[in-house]
């Protein structure tokens, strides 16, 4: 997909305006579907998000950001709390936020107490002569297998 050529439609189909900036595809977005730059007006978008919930979604993520992009230069509100944004957004049918990415993040790290059993699950290791049970203060142990170090 040119993508490009889908935000200067998009931009024509529903907004009657014109994109003249850059859009561009970004993976490293972790938490948002795109972003606005005022500096330069270029637009990042994550592909996860066209790959994950498909084009319906992803439009609607494009017209959030033209939203800001059209509002920005037409030197209008154009921040998320603003009206004219808010205004904008409803008028459109873009999405206010960008739906939850499946997480393909890290494994989770199971830890429990030797005393009263309480299980704490994480994605960072803790320091086990550091930290104790929250709720009984008695010693952790890790209940997972270490791949890296097992790998040796």
């Amino acid at each position: 997909m040119d993508l490009n050529k889908y935000v200067q439609e998009v931009s024509l189909q529903d907004f009657g305006k014109e994109f003249r900036h850059q859009a561009v595809w970004n993976r490293r977005l972790r938490s948002t579907g795109g972003r606005f730059f005022p500096k330069d007006g270029h637009l990042d978008f994550n592909p996860k998000h066209l790959e994950e919930q498909g084009l319906e979604v992803f439009r609607k993520i494009v017209r959030h950001e033209l939203c800001h992009y059209h509002l920005y230069f037409e030197k209008k509100g154009y921040r998320h709390g603003d009206r004219d944004f808010k205004q904008l957004l409803a008028a459109v049918d873009g999405l206010r936020y960008a739906p939850k990415l499946v997480e393909t993040s890290k494994p989770s790290l199971i830890y429990s107490c030797q005393s009263c059993g309480q299980v704490y699950q994480r994605k960072r290791r803790i320091d086990l002569k550091k930290y104790r049970c929250g709720k009984c203060r008695g010693l952790l142990e890790n209940n997972f297998i270490d791949h890296k170090r097992t790998s040796s």
